[in-house]
């Protein structure tokens, strides 16, 4: 079968990949479409460390192959949103619904490929980058059949992080005001989210004029092309600033673009060691500083939730899909994902 391959310096696309038959508590699925998500781009360019080799993706939608023993809440035949979550459902963390902090939910890669004898790992505990993959149930999120495959592959990690930052870890609250930084697939995710939750101001920043109207059409009522610029609409500062970057320079400003008791969410992916800096008597006035894995998301109930919002008109997919290319065009999809052509590219199947 077909899949993209990172074997540490190089990723290309293969056709002899094996994969072995789902074990207890485990689901096959054929994947038809896949978001490709800069967290991918991270792993080529080392900013995310990962063994290798490694087949790619994980941001992914498909059918249900086969279920192993054990797995009740779907069977062979059912279309799935796939979550990168592997929690295991049962630590402290899992019993207070914070599955994002299940300590075995990462770090703890899989090997369920084959090419020539050799094993591959599996990246995000995913990899939708495969014609088929194996994932834990828990990560299986059935889905109604009317959804297009190809945007419900974004519920996986676009629309969880974005929305799901929003929503569950700034918690932001109805007539609030809030500045994203970086209008990018998660930023779009989190502009939509803050549309949501009803926030008054929604400020997006991006560099790119040109991101100018997706941005409105997610939700932002104002959009600069500088952080700089921001006090001109929030003399006070925002109640919220989400930083989708991944820029030390940027962290800094989203701390200084607070307003009292305002909060700065981290999203942007950073190398392990960088480090950002800021004044710490800013944060005296109770500003906060929050770290934010996968959206603090229960994917079982988010996916869910925001597919009915989906449905219902309230959230946006298939708007983010600016690029649509077989899986065999990998490298030009990358390539226009680095220069920032894309909100969101799909692979298919």
């Amino acid at each position: 079968m077909r899949g993209v391959v990172f074997d540490g310096e190089h990723a290309r696309v293969v056709g002899d990949l094996e994969i072995r038959d789902p074990g207890p508590g485990e689901v096959l699925v054929a994947i038809a479409a896949a978001g490709l998500c800069h967290s991918d781009l991270s792993v080529l360019d080392g900013t995310i460390p990962f063994p290798v080799p490694v087949v790619l993706g994980h941001e992914g939608a498909g059918v249900v192959e086969a279920v192993g023993p054990g797995v009740g809440h779907i069977v062979p035949g059912d279309h799935v949103a796939l979550s990168t979550l592997a929690n295991c459902g049962a630590c402290a963390d899992c019993d207070r619904g914070r599955p994002t902090m299940c300590r075995k939910a990462i770090g703890r890669p899989g090997r369920p490929f084959r090419r020539g004898g050799e094993q591959l790992f599996q990246f995000a505990a995913n990899s939708a980058f495969a014609e088929r993959t194996i994932v834990r149930a828990v990560q299986a999120v059935r889905i109604p059949r009317d959804i297009p495959l190809s945007s419900a592959a974004l519920l996986g990690c676009a629309v969880l992080t974005g929305v799901g930052a929003v929503l569950n870890r700034a918690r932001t609250g109805r007539g609030e005001s809030v500045v994203v930084i970086g209008a990018g697939g998660v930023g779009l995710n989190v502009l939509q989210g803050a549309r949501i939750a009803g926030a008054r101001t929604i400020v997006a920043v991006d560099s790119s004029p040109a991101k100018e109207e997706l941005a409105r059409r997610f939700g932002a009522t104002e959009f600069l092309t500088s952080a700089a610029d921001v006090r001109a609409a929030l003399p006070t500062g925002a109640d919220h600033v989400f930083e989708c970057v991944g820029s030390t320079a940027l962290i800094r400003q989203a701390v200084e673009l607070l307003d009292r008791g305002g909060q700065a969410i981290l999203l942007g992916m950073v190398p392990p060691t960088a480090e950002a800096s800021f004044p710490p008597a800013a944060m005296f006035l109770d500003k906060s500083i929050l770290g934010c894995r996968y959206g603090s998301s229960r994917p079982q109930h988010d996916i869910a939730l925001y597919a009915d919002l989906y449905r219902r008109g309230e959230l946006l997919l298939d708007e983010l899909i600016t690029g649509v290319y077989p899986v065999e065009d990998f490298a030009k999809a990358a390539e226009d994902a680095r220069q920032g052509r894309l909100a969101r590219g799909v692979l298919t199947f």
